[in-house]
């Protein structure tokens, strides 16, 4: 199996150092150990609030830039026209760099439509400031709605993706557009690591939960970016291309499924999630 998931002319490592909730030198620190370790692709957002620490951590690790894969994102509050150049900027001066690899609509705007939010976002592509240009948390409706008016390929759409959430209708319909699903909380921020099943497999193969949980995203065409701080875990997130889940082991995870119970709901920024 690729360790990168191709989409448009992106080549996307398939697991990625995610750093929601990472901040301060811890961040920096996670962010360096995670190039050390070998990742090539590094996850962060304007809400986040950590920008300026990826960016040092990525000057730390000593890594030529053209060796990484940088994704930020534009809050919902920033994406008219001219808010989201002004921000696409900031986080370029923030994270030390002239160009993003991956710059994502974060959460779709309340007040502005898709396809008024995708224009401005092949503007800021126009202008030479990210190489490609995709959608976080967006719907099925409003893939298409964005598809439907964006001049520049959109190469990835982030969602909560997790065994208690598996959403196999988004992922097939972001599929169907060439667009790359990556996956936030890729470990259902680890409550899913205790569920008896995982640690089955995990035992057989002799890996750690979250090893199989990764293991069981990439087999699914997936792009994880898991979130950790611990050195350990950051190496042993990275491992999962050695072994392979058998289509029983994937099964018995996907019924972890039944529920479809979302971690990250947020009423105030979130869109009519698909049924």
């Amino acid at each position: 199996m690729s360790q990168f998931i191709q989409a448009h002319g992106a080549s996307i490592p398939a697991i990625g150092l995610g750093t929601w909730m990472l901040n301060g030198p811890a961040c920096t620190d996670a962010v360096e150990a995670a190039i050390g370790f070998g990742y090539r692709h590094i996850d962060t957002a304007i809400g986040y609030s950590n920008e300026s620490e990826v960016g040092e951590g990525i000057r730390r690790s000593g890594i030529a830039r053209d060796d990484l894969f940088l994704t930020t994102k534009i809050p919902p509050e920033q994406l008219a026209r001219d808010d989201m150049m002004r921000a696409a900027e900031g986080s370029l001066t923030r994270l030390g760099v002239d160009q993003v690899d991956l710059l994502l609509i974060h959460w779709p705007s309340k007040s502005l439509s898709a396809t008024e939010t995708i224009r401005s976002l092949n503007a800021v592509k126009e202008r030479g400031l990210t190489r490609h240009i995709g959608v976080s948390n967006y719907t099925i409706r409003l893939l298409d709605e964005a598809w439907a008016a964006t001049s520049a390929p959109i190469v990835a759409n982030q969602c909560e993706h997790h065994p208690y959430l598996d959403q196999p209708a988004l992922r097939a319909a972001t599929a169907a557009h060439g667009t790359a699903f990556v996956a936030y909380c890729p470990l259902g921020q680890a409550e899913v690591l205790d569920e008896p099943v995982i640690q089955d497999i995990a035992g057989r193969f002799g890996r750690t939960p979250a090893q199989i949980v990764l293991r069981w995203q990439v087999q699914k065409g997936c792009v994880a970016i898991p979130k950790s701080s611990h050195p350990a875990r950051i190496r042993q997130n990275l491992d999962i291309f050695g072994f392979e889940l058998s289509g029983d082991d994937v099964a018995a995870i996907d019924a972890l499924g039944s529920t479809q119970r979302r971690i990250c709901d947020f009423a105030s920024i979130a869109p009519d999630w698909d049924a």
